[in-house]
């Protein structure tokens, strides 16, 4: 990745850390939107502070992206598009959350497809990663989250 391509990445990564940031500031109700301020200002203090170092030329670039890399992302971005644009709204936040992690891990586990014990490992790693997930923001940090169908 030459600088000119770090320069616009960084900056395309600034310009959605301030959108982000605005929205939750704006958005109602307040109270759904704490949690999500406190990322969103970090969020967006990292990207101004990567943004900055691209313009100084101080900021270590790597080769890019190659084209197999592309490849190998694009059912994962696919999905989460998906998720984010369709799933959530239709089939309710932890149902759809449920699905989506575990086509993610279907699609890039190793393991292989034809053997039943590796589809038990993958219901396994979902059920326990939701279970993480809604007790860390449900119970612990007492997050507001999404209510829908089942829950």
């Amino acid at each position: 990745m030459n600088m000119q391509q770090h320069r616009i990445s960084s900056g395309v990564i600034t310009l959605l850390a301030i959108w982000v940031c605005y929205l939750s500031f704006t958005e109602r109700p307040a109270e759904a939107y704490l949690f999500p301020r406190i990322i969103a200002v970090f969020f967006l203090a990292f990207a101004i502070w990567t943004f900055g170092k691209a313009l100084l030329g101080r900021s270590n670039t790597g080769v890019g992206l190659s084209y197999d890399m592309a490849v190998k992302m694009a059912p994962g971005l696919l999905v989460s598009v998906i998720y984010i644009f369709w799933a959530a709204k239709a089939f309710g936040f932890y149902t759809a959350s449920t699905l989506t992690f575990f086509i993610l891990v279907s699609i890039y586990d190793p393991a292989p497809h034809g053997k039943i014990g590796s589809w038990v490992k993958r219901a396994v790693i979902t059920v326990g990663f939701i279970a993480v997930i809604y007790a860390l923001f449900a119970v612990v940090l007492k997050v507001y989250t999404p209510r829908g169908m089942f829950l």
